[in-house]
């Protein structure tokens, strides 16, 4: 996973997030599944969203995403589970009135984690050895006259 770069920020930030549609209904095989897809990737692009990965099995949605470091998990899952419903219940209105008859496509809850390149344990010993780091970077600058 490279890095990114804006003007302000340099960063790296992948998530994977997991959604089901309300009473888990198995609705999402072909020519639905295709849909929501093309749904779900049209709404990545009109907001920035860079969809690495999406599968939709037929009762639950996996996608991975890269993201700026603006965009919380919760601000991409509440663009993409508001908009996605409403333009899948336009396309197919006989599916909202067979299984959705409360007017919602998906639950209240997600499931996301981050993705990186280190472990956690790397990280924190990379963290808990900045002080040591530094103190020898300002050692052989002493040793070099520099200060």
């Amino acid at each position: 996973m490279e890095l990114r770069r804006n003007t302000h920020h340099v960063y790296r930030i992948m998530y994977h997030f997991v959604w089901i549609p309300k009473y888990r209904h198995k609705v999402f095989e072909e020519p639905f599944r295709a849909d929501l897809k093309a749904i779900i990737q049209k709404i990545g692009y009109d907001y920035d969203i860079e969809i690495v990965e999406l599968e939709i099995p037929v009762d639950h949605i996996h996608m991975v995403v890269r993201a700026e470091p603006k965009d919380s998990p919760s601000s991409i899952m509440q663009k993409i589970k508001s908009l996605s419903a409403r333009e899948f219940f336009r396309i197919h209105p006989q599916i909202r009135h067979k299984y959705f008859w409360g007017g919602k496509l998906w639950t209240q809850s997600y499931f996301v984690e981050t993705i990186g390149n280190a472990s956690e344990k790397v990280i924190r010993e990379y963290v808990k050895n900045q002080l040591e780091a530094m103190n020898k970077g300002e050692e052989n600058s002493k040793q070099l006259g520099l200060f």
